[in-house]
């Protein structure tokens, strides 16, 4: 594993899981039923994509994915701004779900293409399993799309 492969791959770790957390605060409250199990599921998913990648990247580095994940400065995570936001708008939180999903699927894309077939094997089954949340973002994309305050929210 090259160096930048490993903060990809942290990258994307440190996102899934602030990601898995966030969309987790939706349990219970979102405006649908059907959301809150499609979001409490996707948000299991995130954080079991995360630890897959820091039990990866453990191994490289001698550690355990809980001390990766869990025993860093706040300043050492790599997440994107994007997944840090707690947001109470459904708007909002809809948009980042659409605008984080595709761009994860791009990192993905390349990782799949790595040298290393333990990275590229573990990107290509999170990437089929985050298919899923493209179809999810997707729909409610074009549910929302002509609504003006999901419109401002990806803006």
């Amino acid at each position: 594993m090259n160096e930048s492969e490993a903060r990809s791959l942290l990258e994307i770790a440190d996102d899934e899981l602030i990601l898995g957390w966030r969309d987790s605060e939706w349990t219970g409250i979102a405006p649908l039923l059907e959301e809150d199990v499609a979001f409490s599921s996707i948000a299991q998913n995130e954080i079991g994509h995360a630890r897959a990648i820091y039990e990866l990247l453990a191994r490289e580095r001698g550690t355990t994915a809980d001390e990766l994940a869990f025993d860093r400065a706040p300043d050492e995570y790599l997440c994107s701004r994007l997944v840090e936001f707690r947001l109470l708008d459904w708007e909002k939180t809809i948009a980042r779900h659409c605008l984080y999903e595709e761009a994860d699927a791009r990192r993905l894309e390349l990782l799949k293409q790595s040298d290393d077939a333990e990275i590229a094997g573990l990107t290509a089954k999170i990437d089929r399993e985050e298919a899923y949340h493209r179809l999810h973002a997707q729909m409610w994309f074009e549910r929302l799309s002509v609504e003006p305050r999901f419109t401002a929210a990806l803006d």
